[in-house]
């Protein structure tokens, strides 16, 4: 395996392609690593990420390698790095792991695959079919810079072959066959989780509106997403329509409208009491998950009562937005360090033995 200084090298050089990409930028020259040749053809990509997955538009794929570029700083990278010094040690022996990746949203199995890379074992990797085209290609970009790194990680086509470990991101249900297939093997397991913006009633109308970007977000389909605000007992709901009023244009994607016209057509049907403002519905409910295209919200006595309840549901919960957690519109930018469900990847693949 080559040298972790040269792999940190790599991974700020695949950091700043993404950024570029990401800001629709045309080719900046050979500075950026690549040929415009090869710049184009990754951008081609982003545009069509959507014929495999209608909620992949472009502006969306190009928020999530944005996003991905700036974690991937040099000073991020090396913050990252240094909270593991076994990185430095050579793996004797390697293991192939296996990835078995989402797609609800864009890039949503890179960090895996890059951990993977990073510990200095091999990976074995099976794509979603709803994004089956861009983590290949962004490895191939990292090969370019790092040239070996196509042999270290591989892409299944159907089944995943022998591996020594999985790592493997599904639903409720899919979690219940990944334990079951993979149960004699070391593993990581994810199941459905959402996230909670917890208000104090003091949000300014700034963060306010930040929040619009943890909601809608990639059609607010990731579980990083929030789909439930807990609310003082007095907070006045039309700040929060106010606040994401800049998000009305959203309703117009043919899949997200949908989801809208079909929630609230049931809405009205069972005689649910609910609150709508032409492209979000907000419903009073103590489940954590709500719809696409709406959110459920619940009021509280007090803070210590509204923690009670996190704490209970944290085991469903993957990042709590508001004073004191995640800051307003920053669930969809979680550090290199920020893990899925809370479990440190790379931890677990450096106790590989």
């Amino acid at each position: 395996m080559t040298d972790l200084n040269q792999r940190i090298g790599a991974l700020a050089q695949l950091g700043a392609v993404l950024r570029s990409i990401g800001s629709s930028e045309a080719w900046p020259g050979h500075g950026i690593g690549l040929s415009q040749a090869e710049h184009e053809s990754l951008d081609g990509a982003v545009v069509r990420a959507k014929q495999h997955n209608g909620w992949a538009v472009e502006s969306e794929v190009r928020h999530a390698m944005r996003a991905f570029g700036e974690a991937l700083r040099m000073e991020a990278i090396m913050a990252w790095v240094e909270r593991y010094p076994q990185l430095h040690v050579r793996r004797d022996p390697e293991r192939t792991v296996g990835l078995v990746l989402a797609g609800n949203i864009p890039l949503v199995g890179l960090h895996d695959v890059l951990c993977v890379w990073l510990s200095g074992h091999r990976a074995r990797v099976k794509c979603s079919a709803q994004e089956p085209e861009l983590i290949p290609l962004l490895m191939r970009v990292l090969d370019h810079f790092l040239p070996g790194t196509a042999q270290r990680i591989t892409f299944a086509a159907d089944k995943l072959g022998e591996v020594d470990a999985v790592i493997a991101t599904g639903s409720d249900n899919t979690a219940r066959y990944f334990e079951h297939y993979f149960g004699y093997l070391p593993r990581i397991v994810r199941r459905s989780r959402v996230s909670v913006a917890l208000l104090d009633g003091t949000e300014t109308e700034e963060e306010l509106t930040a929040l619009g970007e943890d909601v809608f977000r990639y059609f607010g389909l990731g579980c990083r997403n929030v789909s439930k605000l807990l609310l003082p007992r007095d907070f006045d709901l039309d700040r929060v329509f106010k606040a994401f009023f800049p998000w009305k244009e959203i309703v117009q994607h043919n899949k997200y409208g949908n989801n809208y016209d079909y929630t609230r057509a049931l809405w009205l049907l069972d005689r649910v009491d609910f609150l709508e403002n032409g492209f979000v519905l907000l419903k009073e409910d103590a489940a954590l998950a709500s719809p696409v295209a709406s959110v459920f919200y619940e009021r509280y006595a007090d803070m210590i009562g509204a923690r009670a309840y996190l704490d209970e549901r944290r085991e469903k919960i993957q990042c709590i937005v508001g004073h004191g957690h995640v800051p307003f519109g920053q669930a969809q930018h979680p550090a290199l360090w920020d893990y899925a469900d809370g479990v440190d990847t790379l931890e677990f693949l450096l106790r590989l033995a």
